[in-house]
């Protein structure tokens, strides 16, 4: 599919761009949890919607060819929710990761030369990719858009990020 070629074909780019010899490479692919329940202003943890679940479904499919060697979630039920989707074809473990703590010291080691699946919201994902790349390059995310997928890739200290919107059908 078109939509495959595209990721793979920038990580592949990104990868080859940096001098990945003498450094492990990570890779983050971040996207944001789909659509939730709004039928209730005051809760603050809402489920996925049906059509969050088919989204979430959708971004399995996207991302099925990359092998994660871990995944991360905030604690709401909708980033859960969608990282399971996403992830339920792989024999992964959930991790939860404080949004306010975000790209912190034990988080880099953790995940250093893995490829890592973040799920998370339409501010704190655009936030955790200017701090991996280390300048203020991505403003937050329109609260009515779930098509974006950040593929951050880092190679020693360097970092190089793309967001690419996958229209969802």
């Amino acid at each position: 599919m078109k939509k495959h070629a595209i990721v793979y074909l920038i990580t592949f780019i990104i990868s080859s761009a940096l001098n990945a010899q003498e450094n492990p490479v990570t890779t983050y692919y971040l996207v944001r949890h789909t659509e939730k329940v709004t039928s209730n202003p005051s809760d603050r943890d809402p489920d996925l919607t049906p059509t969050g679940e088919r989204h979430a479904r959708f971004w399995a499919d996207v991302l099925k060819d990359v092998k994660f060697d871990a995944v991360y979630s905030t604690p709401y039920i909708r980033t859960k929710r969608t990282a399971e989707i996403l992830v339920e074809n792989q024999s992964l473990s959930l991790q939860l990761y404080d949004a306010k703590t975000l790209y912190d010291d034990d988080f880099k080691s953790k995940t250093e030369g893995k490829k890592v699946l973040v799920i998370g919201h339409s501010n704190t994902n655009p936030t955790f990719v200017n701090q991996v790349i280390g300048e203020k390059k991505y403003e937050w995310i329109n609260e009515k858009n779930y098509n974006t997928l950040f593929i951050v890739t880092k190679v020693g200290e360097e970092a190089v990020a793309n967001l690419i919107n996958v229209p969802f059908n």
